[in-house]
């Protein structure tokens, strides 16, 4: 799996970093989501996929890889 974000979507909700905090977290200034692993490993594969889709901005796209 490869995450990808996109900053300019991103609304700052936090929904990604309460779903999936090894691999989003927010920039302290805005609450902009920032990608900490853009490859997660398995094991945070779903945590990821609920991230992605409780996201109000839809500003997480998932793709295989």
């Amino acid at each position: 799996m490869k995450v990808a974000v996109d900053e300019d979507k991103c609304c700052g909700a936090g929904s990604c970093v309460l779903a999936a905090p090894e691999v989003f977290d927010q920039r302290d200034e805005d609450g902009v989501v920032v990608l900490l692993d853009a490859e997660p490993v398995d094991a945070q594969h779903a945590a990821v996929r609920d991230a992605a889709a409780v996201c109000p901005a839809a500003a997480i796209a998932l793709s295989d890889g």
